[in-house]
């Protein structure tokens, strides 16, 4: 069992168990174990090269830093509760194994700024695997889309039904969000993938370190600019859990939807066996369990963000205790987000759409009201003047039970002079549909553009992204060399 060192120089004697015990970190930064060795193992070939420790010494350093990398990945490596945090364990473990060189691998260098780096890298990975992941929904969506151009459907507004669109439209509307949720994380990337090593406690070093040297042994664009803020900031990683929250809440939205159109009320799609549960009581159900679960778990997201934000705001210059509560929030915002993208991609894929059930829905709720207006504004007639007219129009159709597209020709010559048999066939759902071909609209000419934009820019996200994951590997292999 390690011997705790957690105490010497100024204090009497050593923290009581209740306050190691309050403060060890140790079952949450566990994770980050793997990044602590790489990080220590960048700071001592940077120590080799600048001469600040032994030659000796620091190759010790670095053959034992290597070392324990290897036992990591293999699963060789227990941790031990009696020291508080993942540094702490690194560094005895590797004192252990090399002796006396291993007490110098923490020069000129602070834990504020070693656990700033480990969580950066952290991140760094979370980020390229998330937009991994969004790329394989967004992809899905596309290819249902496609196969959905000419599929008639409800579009709503408040919830109630507004104008026909296609189901290929709908879906390319949640490829879009997503869209977003890439370019979030891909510019939080930018500003994340700085080198916090060198920084210190909070004033930089007196040791003649090589910062850039250690910033690109990590692979890092560069090292940060100012000490202080280095240790202070964790502005990183709450843009990373902004863009989870921000995520969560479309992937939200589109559980929410599932759940709506799955539902005997909607009848829109069957939910795949697969990606549905039944009831311990009542035989007959299909709950759409995994679609709630993902509009449930936005909530964590949203929480982890408001602790985050909430745990920062009051914090003076430069490095506080309080900052030792950001990885909790990090890694489950990363938990929740990546386990509701890789159920989605399946679900959506096998997703059993009703195509007659949604053409049957556009009978309802005079879907056609707009076109008919802008058939009249065609015309000549004022947009205001016309707004009227199928107001009165409707008015007359729920009076009589019947639909615009189903009055005759008498009955729309007593709404307008301007109206006549020929309206009838402008106003049919079809024609609507195949109107709408402005850039962005739901008429499949218009939607095909738009999964031709949205593959161009899916290509480029996933050209980026590999190709950083790609240099990466490159980085770490030359760092163990």
């Amino acid at each position: 069992m390690a011997e705790r060192q957690l105490w010497s120089g100024r204090f009497a004697e050593g923290p009581s168990e209740m306050t190691l015990s309050f403060t060890s970190s140790l079952a949450v930064d566990a994770r980050l174990a793997w990044y602590d060795v790489a990080g220590s193992l960048a700071h001592a070939r940077m120590l080799a090269a600048t001469g600040i420790v032994p030659k000796e010494a620091a190759e010790a350093l670095i053959d034992g830093l290597k070392q324990l990398l290897d036992d990591l990945e293999a699963g060789k490596i227990e941790l031990s509760d009696e020291l508080e945090d993942v540094h702490t364990n690194i560094e005895h473990l590797l004192t252990e194994r090399v002796g006396e060189a291993g007490k110098r691998v923490h020069t000129a260098r602070s834990r504020n700024d070693q656990v700033a780096t480990d969580l950066r890298m952290f991140v760094r990975d979370a980020v390229l695997e998330i937009i991994t992941l969004l790329i394989d929904v967004q992809e899905v969506l596309i290819e249902r889309a496609e196969e959905e151009l000419g599929t008639i459907m409800p579009g709503f507004t408040h919830m109630q039904h507004a104008q026909p669109v296609s189901l290929g439209f709908h879906l390319m509307a949640h490829v879009f969000r997503l869209q977003r949720d890439a370019e979030r994380f891909l510019d939080a990337y930018k500003r994340l993938n700085q080198c916090p090593l060198g920084a210190g406690a909070l004033a930089g070093t007196g040791h003649p370190v090589d910062r850039a040297l250690t910033a690109a042994l990590l692979g890092f664009d560069r090292p940060t600019d100012n000490a202080m803020d280095t240790v202070s900031d964790r502005d990183f990683a709450l843009e990373f859990v902004y863009a989870c929250a921000q995520t969560m809440v479309h992937l939200s939205s589109m559980g929410e939807e599932l759940v709506l159109w799955t539902s005997p009320e909607f009848r829109f799609a069957e939910m795949p066996d697969a990606f549905a549960t039944g009831s311990s009581i009542m035989p007959q159900k299909k709950n759409p369990d995994v679609a709630e679960l993902v509009r449930g778990r936005s909530s964590i997201a949203i929480g982890n963000l408001v602790q985050m934000l909430t745990m920062m705001k009051g914090l003076p210059l430069s490095y506080n205790r309080d900052m030792q509560e950001d990885k909790p929030g990090v890694f489950s915002s990363y938990e929740t987000l990546t386990s509701c993208l890789y159920v989605l991609a399946p679900m959506y894929r096998s997703l059993a759409f009703d195509r007659e059930r949604m053409e049957e829905a556009c009978a309802e709720g005079f879907l056609n009201a707009t076109d008919l207006a802008d058939h009249l504004v065609q015309k000549g007639m004022p947009f205001r003047q016309a707004h009227e007219v199928v107001g009165a129009a409707v008015q007359y159709c729920l009076r009589t039970g019947k639909r615009l597209e189903s009055l005759s020709a008498e009955e729309l010559k007593g709404l307008s002079d301007l109206l006549d048999e020929d309206s009838l066939a402008h106003i049919s759902m079809e024609a609507c549909l195949n109107r709408r071909t402005s850039k962005g609209g739901t008429a499949p000419s218009a939607v095909r553009e738009q999964v031709a934009c949205a593959r161009a820019i899916i290509d480029s996200h996933r050209s980026v992204c590999q190709g950083e994951i790609g240099r990466l590997e490159s980085v770490w292999k030359e760092l163990r060399k």
